[in-house]
């Protein structure tokens, strides 16, 4: 796209918002932001924006702001049902988000993992991946630097790994990875989708623009996952850590195989026992970047030493400290049921989980099995405590805390050697926190005091 000059409109001062709007002015457009939140609220992003000539609009939406653009830019924090974007829908001006804009500028490659759960420790995996293999890699999206600012310093060498949510999804346009990956689709933002379908249609936009030169990875094991296979273009290979797959990466006995095609023979790439994250969920991971490290040319014995070199990424199932023979875990990255119970687990027993947050529309119900079997404790907090309580409070024992403080402080009190307490919330963190990263640093700070 040639915008110099053109009027360009982002929507949402998120961080990648802010990234949009700077990365625009660079191309010589002339850039308004809108944001509903308060001037005071976005202080440290106004600065920045004002001494690159970019306009601020804060406290609302102005419509005559929407109507005076050539090119509107919406942040993914910000939902396609806010009026004044359905206006200019239905108006027919052109609105894309980030990753489309982004990607119109990228150069190289495209590496994109969506699903419910595990794409942030999939992504970094597969960035990690890359890396080792010696490829000029540079991984962002819905983790790190936003999409545009991969955008300068990218090559036709480059592969772009990128990490993609339903939220930005929703705005694509030609957006076209190479090598795309859906690792699962359970139930999640139903607040902003309205429905399951909703959310899993927008989950399947990643491979929408792909072609028969292109690879889609997918969970074998994942019914809605599979589903998006009958509606796709690209070279599908799977993944699965049960069975052998027609072609993809799968357990079989103890070691992970390898098959590039039906009919081969499948290759060793490494025992399961090497694979250094706890749970039957990180295998999945692990068994989906494998595929598309292979995908991408990097051989088994590479993919093997570089698997076997990562470590866990921060809040995602995160071993923090061991303090009385209790060990801490911080898994604020859990924002769902299906990862809160993927959480869960990965424990034979004795658990005492922190639940709560901003509730999505999830069904907590669906957490009783494992919380009889597995834990010892429910401390709940936030927004949603009153509706996790009424939902399986008479189920299990479930003290209500209030704040994340309290619940740390009750659980350290009353936990015994050989417990752990698990930070995996099954909310998001918007009602007492700014992030889910902002979540898990207090707990580690809360935990590392004591």
């Amino acid at each position: 796209m040639d915008l110099k000059n053109k009027r360009v409109l982002v929507v949402g001062l998120g961080k990648s918002g802010v990234s949009a709007a700077l990365y625009l002015r660079r191309l010589g457009a002339r850039v308004t932001v809108s944001d509903a939140r308060a001037g005071e609220a976005l202080a440290k992003e106004i600065p920045a924006l004002l001494d690159a000539g970019v306009m601020v609009e804060t406290g609302g939406h102005g419509v005559l702001t929407f109507r005076r653009q050539d090119l509107i830019v919406v942040s993914p924090g910000v939902p396609l049902s806010t009026p004044e974007i359905q206006q200019v829908m239905a108006l027919g001006m052109p609105l894309i988000g980030e990753v489309e804009l982004a990607f119109q500028g990228l150069r190289g490659r495209v590496v994109a993992i969506t699903g419910s759960n595990g794409k942030t420790t999939t992504t970094s995996l597969v960035g990690h991946i890359l890396e080792h293999a010696g490829l000029e890699t540079k991984v962002g999206g819905n983790i790190g630097l936003p999409v545009v600012e991969l955008v300068e310093g990218s090559t036709e060498k480059t592969w772009s790994v990128l990490e993609v949510s339903s939220f930005q999804l929703e705005t694509i346009e030609t957006f076209r990875p190479h090598i795309a990956a859906v690792l699962n689709i359970t139930p999640d933002h139903l607040d902003r989708h309205g429905s399951f379908e909703n959310y899993a249609a927008a989950k399947a936009r990643i491979t929408e623009n792909q072609t028969a030169e292109d690879f889609l990875v997918l969970n074998a094991e994942d019914k809605p996952t599979q589903m998006v296979a009958a509606k796709t273009k690209p070279q599908i290979y799977w993944f699965s850590g049960v069975r052998r797959v027609k072609q993809g990466a799968f357990v079989h006995a103890d070691g992970v195989y390898f098959l590039a095609k039906e009919g081969g023979t499948p290759e060793p790439v490494m025992p399961v026992a090497e694979i250094p994250l706890p749970g039957a969920h990180n295998v999945e991971n692990v068994l989906a970047a494998i595929a598309m490290a292979r995908l991408a040319g990097v051989s088994a014995e590479v993919v093997r030493e570089a698997v076997g070199t990562f470590t866990a990424v921060e809040h995602r199932l995160q071993f923090v400290r061991s303090v009385r023979g209790v060990d801490y875990y911080n898994d604020s990255k859990a924002t769902n049921v299906d990862a809160t119970a993927k959480a869960l687990a990965s424990f034979a027993g004795g658990v005492r989980v922190i639940l709560g947050g901003k509730d999505k529309g999830s069904d907590y119900t669906e957490l009783l099995p494992l919380l009889k079997e597995r834990t010892v404790a429910v401390y709940t907090i936030g927004a949603a405590a009153e509706i996790i309580a009424a939902q399986i409070g008479s189920e299990v024992s479930l003290t209500p805390a209030g704040t994340l403080a309290e619940a740390v402080r009750m659980a350290s009190a009353e936990a015994k050697a050989g417990e752990t307490v698990l930070l995996a919330p099954a909310c998001a963190s918007f009602d007492q926190f700014t992030s889910y990263e902002d979540r898990g640093r207090v707990f580690m700070e809360l935990v590392a005091g004591l």
